[in-house]
């Protein structure tokens, strides 16, 4: 029996639910803890993957903003879109992060929530609520030119009395051991033998046993390198070569 599963005590890099075209069957169990804006999704045939942490998160383009036609509807992280509420839309940063946004075109710059995916549009790096857009003064014209930076986590906090809000960075998480699980079996001789197999390809290949409670899991998982983006396109050949439930794992 082949399934595809993450452990709990990893984390699997893989966000959202909106316009989104996700590999089924990549989790032993339904009950899977790994929450759905933290998978790979498919837009027009490009796979994106979202961000589990946003230290150090930078990123200048072309901001635009959306209103009515979607006021009322379900965002990627479930909530209920309200275009005006300080909110904003991000391809791949992780949901709720604090983000400055600042628009180079006049000066005016706010903090916004990312709770949506978008906008899927070339050049174009994030979109405004309502409320957003009009706070930076681009209305009117539709689309601006902006910088963007990660906050990290808001946090109020007591400093001389009073309540200060502060915001603590997010871990870095561009740099780890990674690995691409591609197969999770039942059976410990099947995982032995696609271990055996990948070895026989040059890979470094590991596999680890998980209690599920009902029943034992042999993952099998390949060294992915030190760098998430060199264990994104590991993820893109196994891809390529059929194992459609292979995803990234930290370690």
């Amino acid at each position: 029996m082949l399934l595809s599963g993450c452990a709990t005590r990893d984390r699997a890099i893989t966000t959202p639910a909106k316009k989104q075209v996700a590999t089924p069957g990549r989790y032993e169990t339904t009950q899977s803890k790994v929450p759905p804006t933290q998978r790979p999704y498919v837009i027009k045939g490009k796979t994106y993957y979202p961000l589990p942490y946003a230290e150090g998160f930078e990123q200048r383009g072309i901001a635009s903003w959306y209103g009515k036609p979607f006021h009322g509807r379900k965002t990627s992280n479930g909530e209920t879109y309200n275009m005006y509420s300080r909110t904003a839309a991000h391809k791949t940063l992780p949901m709720n992060t604090p983000v400055l946004v600042k628009n180079l075109d006049n000066g005016r710059e706010m903090v916004v929530r990312i709770n949506d995916r978008g906008p899927f549009v070339r050049g174009r790096v994030i979109d405004m609520s309502y409320t957003g857009a009009k706070e930076l003064g681009m209305i009117d014209k539709g689309t601006a030119r902006v910088y963007i930076s990660a906050l990290g986590e808001a946090v109020t906090v007591q400093e001389e009395g009073q309540k200060v809000k502060r915001f603590l960075p997010h871990e870095d998480f561009s740099r780890g051991n990674f690995y691409v699980q591609i197969g999770s079996f039942t059976n410990r001789d099947n995982a032995l033998r696609l271990r055996t197999k990948m070895e026989n390809q040059g890979h470094q290949v590991a596999v680890q046993v998980y209690d599920r409670g009902d029943a034992l899991f042999h993952r099998v998982r390949i060294k992915a390198g030190l760098e998430l983006s060199r264990a994104e396109e590991v993820l893109e050949d196994f891809t390529e070569m059929g194992y459609s439930g292979a995803f990234i794992i930290a370690q």
